[in-house]
């Protein structure tokens, strides 16, 4: 894969996955009324949700910014141990494989997308020296 292509694709899935996270995150936090009804058919408080929101929104932010190697890398575990945890809580209380599928879909776009973050540091450094 060509040098530029890297880059587009990195930012291209940087900025979809940040933007569908902010919006997650103002749902949650806004205590939209699907989410609700999800936390208590997964049998957790709603307030959970105001917590994971805002901790996606820090994160989008982290993610959108190339600055803060550290807190890049942060906001990576926040979000695998988010969507790790999506995907446990629907298959403990035994739902379909088609409520499976938006977590896991999300998963697997984050762990492309730090793929390819790996291989723009890459390109990013190789540039500076």
């Amino acid at each position: 894969m060509s040098k530029q292509s890297i880059k587009v694709v990195y930012w291209v899935l940087t900025i979809l996955f940040g933007l569908a996270m902010l919006m997650d995150g103002g749902a949650g936090i806004a205590k939209e009324q699907t989410g609700q009804d999800v936390m208590k058919h997964l049998g957790m408080p709603v307030y959970i949700m105001i917590i994971t929101s805002a901790f996606k929104i820090a994160g989008a932010v982290a993610l959108l910014q190339n600055r803060y190697y550290t807190i890049k890398e942060w906001a990576f575990a926040g979000f695998f141990i988010n969507f790790t945890g999506a995907i446990a809580s629907r298959v403990f209380v035994g739902d379909s494989i088609g409520l499976l599928v938006p977590p896991l879909v999300m998963f697997l776009i984050m762990f492309t997308l730090y793929y390819f973050w790996k291989n723009y540091n890459q390109l990013t450094k190789a540039q500076k020296l």
